[in-house]
């Protein structure tokens, strides 16, 4: 009678084994997600939450760098045999948080999950077959990009796959996410007397008063998954004198990134004629932003499988539309390597993110079942992507088919 293990059995012990792992470090990953929420830091000032979860690494046997990659608040830490040419993982940890609101897009779950799964999947790579990269990736948030940095640099280099979960009220293994740029607007007109002399000033602050009246009207005109929002953050310097200089913000979005180009154009053209009209000189300046999310089926699917293992319940990803997405930077993760991003359940239906209501659920139960499910599944996938070689393939035929 052969004793030898089928495929199948190997990935069911594996997988056995890296759910026991991260149930036995529960405690430390609950611990880590509810001080990285009661500490909340904005993008690149994260040295609490980076140093919590590199520590936390570090204790359990992987080999840890931070910071990482000229970034003080980026981390790397590494399981498997470095010298092979085994597939590896690489798994994403966000931890930055919002001004003002703390923790109301969860990224605490998200980097206690992260490395909850890093952990566990570098328990069995070397009998796997695999190696893992656990990436503390800074600044998803405002003044973001930290995983575009961390590409543009090599972090990514050789990986096989990169994953992540992100909280929200229900779970779906591909949710959408949308293209996005960054435009700073800043006016300069000519000061002047507010009262007894203002034909003889420029007011900056009438073109950016004009400019987003152009832009609110534009509005109504976008398809439902193209969004612009921003905020003005300087009207002047003196209620009594013309406004020399007025700036704003705004987040320009659209489905695809070339749908974006378009809308860029549009938006800019808002205010460059409120310079027209005003005689205020313009600066307007698109830094960059977020593409869109490119999730492997291939790879998702197995996601979606070892979460309903674990007793959830997902919705359909075609349920989810396209008008209710933000943006983030693992986008362009998704458009350099097979990538997953998939959403988990952490509140009720109808919670907002971005608000003060998530924020306190990021620090809930549902929350803590969140860090150790999502932790669970994303190591799952990563034995499913270790032990069978055809799930790998067929996520890179995929990958090179859609670019």
């Amino acid at each position: 009678m052969s004793t030898t293990t089928s495929p199948a059995a190997r990935a069911a012990a594996l997988k056995a084994r890296v759910v026991d792992v991260v149930d036995r470090i529960t405690p430390e990953l609950l611990a880590a997600s509810r001080e990285i929420h009661a500490n909340p830091e904005l993008g690149y000032e994260e040295h609490f939450a980076s140093a919590r979860l590199a520590g936390l690494l570090r204790d359990h046997g992987l080999d840890v760098e931070h910071p990482a990659y000229d970034l003080p608040t980026a981390f790397a830490a590494r399981g498997g045999d470095p010298a092979s040419d085994a597939p590896l993982l690489v798994v994403c940890c966000e931890y930055d948080a919002l001004p003002g609101i703390g923790h109301g897009c969860g990224h605490n779950v998200i980097g206690t999950a992260g490395v909850g799964a890093g952990i566990a999947l570098a328990s069995v790579a070397a009998e796997a077959g695999g190696r893992v990269l656990v990436l503390g990736t800074p600044a998803e948030e405002r003044n973001g990009g930290g995983k575009i940095r961390l590409l543009e640099r090599g972090a990514f280099a050789g990986a096989a796959m990169a994953m992540m979960i992100h909280p929200e009220p229900g779970n779906v293994e591909r949710a959408p996410y949308l293209a996005a740029d960054d435009l700073e607007v800043v006016f300069h007109g000519k000061a002047a007397h507010a009262s007894s002399q203002p034909h003889k000033g420029v007011n900056a602050l009438d073109a950016l008063v004009l400019g987003y009246m152009s832009l609110a009207t534009l509005r109504q005109y976008l398809r439902p998954d193209e969004k612009v929002h921003g905020i003005i953050t300087d009207g002047g310097q003196a209620e009594n004198i013309v406004p020399v200089r007025a700036a704003a913000r705004f987040k320009v979005r659209a489905k695809t990134e070339e749908r974006l180009e378009k809308l860029k154009v549009r938006v800019l053209a808002c205010f460059e004629g409120a310079a027209t009209q005003t005689g205020a000189r313009l600066e307007a300046t698109y830094h960059g932003g977020y593409s869109d999310g490119r999730w492997n089926h291939a790879l998702a699917s197995a996601f979606r499988r070892n979460g309903e293992a674990l007793g959830r319940r997902f919705v359909e990803p075609e349920l989810i539309p396209d008008n209710v997405a933000g943006s983030t930077d693992m986008g362009n993760v998704s458009k350099a390597l097979p990538a997953i991003h998939p959403v988990i359940q952490m509140c009720p239906l109808g919670v907002a993110g971005h608000s003060e209501e998530m924020a306190q659920w990021a620090a809930s139960e549902k929350a803590d079942a969140a860090v150790v499910d999502g932790a669970k599944a994303l190591a799952m996938t990563g034995v499913d992507v270790w032990t069978d070689p055809d799930l790998l393939a067929a996520a890179w035929r995929e990958f090179e088919g859609d670019r």
